[in-house]
C-alpha cells in the first residue's frame, strides 16, 4: 500500500486546474498569453508605449494657447519621448519646433506645452534632460 496507492488516488494540481478551470497550463511556453498578449509583446509595450498621453492640464494650455499639432509634429514628440527614455530621462523638456512640451516619461504623459515664441524667459525648470526634434 504505501507511497503508489497514495500517487494513483489523487490528481495531480495541474489535471484539477484543467478540470476546474477548463485551461490548459503550459508553464514556460512563449505562447501563453494575458489579455490576449504575449509577454513579449506585453514586455514591447511597456518598453516603449505607442503614444503619448496629454494631462488635462496640457490640454487647457494647447486650448488656451491656440496651439494645434499637425500628425508630423505628433509623431517627432512622440519619437522625442521615446529618445528621452532610452536616456532614462524622466522628466524631458521636448521641443517641436518653436513648441515645448514637458514630458513625464516614465507616465508617458505630456505635462504642459507652451509655444517659446510667445513667452517672455525661456527656463524650464524641474527636468532632468531636454529632447530636440
Amino acid at each position: 500500500m504505501g507511497i503508489d496507492k497514495l500517487h494513483n488516488q489523487f490528481a495531480s494540481i495541474e489535471q484539477v486546474t484543467d478540470q476546474y478551470l477548463n485551461q490548459k497550463t503550459t508553464v514556460g511556453s512563449a505562447s501563453q498569453t494575458f489579455n490576449g498578449l504575449t509577454f513579449e509583446e506585453i514586455l514591447r509595450q511597456k518598453k516603449h508605449p505607442e503614444e503619448l498621453r496629454f494631462s488635462k492640464h496640457a490640454e487647457n494650455r494647447l486650448s488656451d494657447r491656440n496651439i494645434t499639432l499637425s500628425k508630423e509634429q505628433l509623431n517627432r514628440l512622440n519619437s522625442g519621448a521615446r529618445k528621452a527614455s532610452e536616456k532614462g530621462i524622466n522628466e524631458s523638456l521636448v521641443m517641436v519646433d518653436s513648441l515645448a512640451f514637458i514630458v513625464n516619461v516614465k507616465n508617458n504623459t505630456v505635462i504642459t506645452a507652451m509655444d517659446s515664441t510667445d513667452s517672455n524667459e525661456n527656463i524650464y525648470t524641474n527636468i532632468d534632460g531636454a529632447v530636440i526634434m
